[in-house]
């Protein structure tokens, strides 16, 4: 691999997905590091108003992938770093189709404008530890060679395997580039807002009849670093990024102070109902099948390469727990969703067994 010393911080740097609180916060630490001279956001958003003054200085263009090859080229940008991955359908902008579009197309038509650019010699993509999947064949830990044992259900995980496809694509084409792809395990932190930071701060979480699937988690702050350090220094390759250690759901339900409400494994749409009767939100195949069979990744290399390593899975948890320790509040109506939703979902699935 290229050592960390072998060339100097790129002086232009394009970020995507500026508008989200990960990408923002990438730009603003780049834009804050006195090595790098112009951080260009790409994003056809405009940033919410609380991520605004972390944008202050950076130069910002709202446009989506498919204006990237006119920026990046245009601007000499030598590093780009793609933020603009997300990981479940938004309802109300498109739902799955813009998702796809997005993941898919986006990356797809980033990479085409990198390819051209002749003074690009750094790309760093955002990856998911979903890029293994989550089934019963799975090994007890993955590698960055592990091939998945199965297909993904879920659809983020089928735009991941995609997405890597591109990039290795990408870095037969340009292999004077040092393309660097990190595949994060779920996000956590006291203030990060997402799909499973809502599963474990509501008092009640649905969980798996018979399963205690065993989880990773990296702190948010910990992945800013990875990124941060795969854009200065010369990191090629492939790397999990997740917190040493374990922790099986049960214990992480515990460590929580919540109430652990058990479905049967079949029943998916009732732990989807759950999850809305009592303020999660959407939970999708790939979250489902995480719950369901848990994924662990070795880091090794990230720790070798990198000279970092991240807090602890059970660190990390700990820290956001700490941040949500009054919970969500407990009231009988929501209660009272719950078991409708849970009843309804298990009457579904006798229903559907019965001869």
């Amino acid at each position: 691999m290229v050592s960390s010393e072998a060339a100097a911080p790129p002086r232009i740097v394009v970020v995507t997905g500026v508008s989200r609180y990960l990408g923002a916060r990438v730009a603003s630490r780049l834009a804050a590091d006195p090595r790098v001279e112009r951080v260009i956001g790409l994003d056809p958003h405009d940033a919410p108003p609380a991520l605004a003054g972390l944008l202050e200085d950076v130069e910002l263009i709202q446009a989506d992938a498919r204006a990237a090859s006119g920026v990046v080229a245009d601007l000499g940008a030598e590093a780009v770093v793609h933020m603009a991955v997300t990981g479940a359908p938004d309802p109300h902008h498109g739902g799955r189709a813009a998702m796809k579009e997005q993941n898919v197309i986006g990356t797809m038509q980033l990479l085409a404008a990198a390819q051209g650019a002749p003074a690009l010699r750094k790309l760093v993509v955002r990856s998911s530890t979903a890029a293994y999947g989550a089934s019963f064949r799975d090994p007890a830990v993955f590698t960055e060679e592990t091939e998945p044992r199965a297909v993904p259900r879920g659809s983020f995980a089928r735009d991941i395997l995609d997405i890597e496809g591109y990039v290795r694509g990408f870095r037969r084409r340009r292999p004077e580039v040092a393309a660097t792809v990190l595949r994060f395990a779920p996000m956590i932190s006291e203030t990060a807002e997402t799909t499973l930071t809502r599963y474990f701060a509501q008092p009640v979480v649905p969980t798996v009849f018979g399963r205690d699937a065993r989880l990773q988690f990296v702190h948010v702050d910990d992945a800013l670093e990875v990124l941060h350090r795969s854009v200065i220094e010369d990191h090629p390759g492939t790397f999990n990024v997740a917190g040493a250690g374990v922790l099986a759901l049960s214990q992480a339900v515990r460590r929580a102070g919540r109430i652990s409400v058990a479905v049967p494994e079949g029943t998916l749409s009732s732990l989807s109902g759950v999850a809305r009767a009592v303020g999660i939100g959407q939970i999708g195949l790939d979250q489902i099948d995480l719950f369901v069979h848990g994924r662990v990744v070795d880091t090794s290399r990230l720790v070798k390469e990198f000279g970092f390593t991240p807090r602890t899975t059970a660190a990390a948890f700990d820290e956001f727990i700490a941040g949500h320790r009054n919970g969500s509040s407990l009231t009988a109506d929501r209660l009272t969703a719950a078991e409708n939703a849970i009843l309804d979902g298990i009457r579904r699935v006798r229903a559907s067994v019965a001869p």
